[in-house]
């Protein structure tokens, strides 16, 4: 997932029979996908702090930036 790869893909080629199943195993590749999307649109914002520094140890949910004002 990391590379770019689809969640159906992976899902076909571990031989998974349902997509939940690959969802839930690798929910925590998801997560850093989402830390990762975050932090880019933070830093496209203006936003110096990251999702991942928000959030102590990078384990739990990812935050979203506080949204600025608009003028």
């Amino acid at each position: 997932m990391e590379q770019s790869v689809e969640l159906v893909v992976i899902k076909e080629l571990l031989g998974h029979a349902h997509i939940g199943i690959t969802a839930t195993a690798y929910a925590h590749v998801r997560l850093r996908l989402q830390r990762s999307a975050i932090d880019t649109l933070s830093t496209a914002l203006g936003s110096p702090k990251t999702a991942e520094t928000a959030n102590g140890d990078g384990d739990g949910l990812p935050l979203l930036p506080r949204p600025r004002p608009l003028t």
